[in-house]
């Protein structure tokens, strides 16, 4: 994120209650175990994602594989935007 600020580019979280949450939105603080998001909620949160980053021409997505729920996992296989999307693990993989 701070990287992000810095180069004065648009960021965003994905967030398994609320999708897409971009710097300028604000939510309230909750407590969620991602396992509990049911089918219907994750076909909600896909077309969340879709929608709302259907305008980028590059998504980066980090990820830390010992800690990358399955959810998140899930999510990138079954969006409409895979050819837009690049993961890394380190900063310094982001152009």
């Amino acid at each position: 994120m701070k990287r992000c600020k810095n180069a004065k580019v648009n960021w965003a979280i994905f967030s398994d209650k609320y999708g897409i949450w971009f710097s300028d939105t604000e939510h309230t603080w909750y407590e969620r175990d991602p396992n509990k998001v049911t089918d219907e909620e994750f076909n909600m949160l896909i077309e969340n994602f879709n929608s709302k980053l259907k305008s980028f021409d590059e998504i980066w997505f980090y990820y830390n594989p010992g800690r990358f729920h399955p959810l998140y996992k899930k999510l990138l296989a079954n969006n409409s935007l895979k050819d837009k999307i690049n993961t890394f693990t380190h900063i310094k993989e982001i152009q």
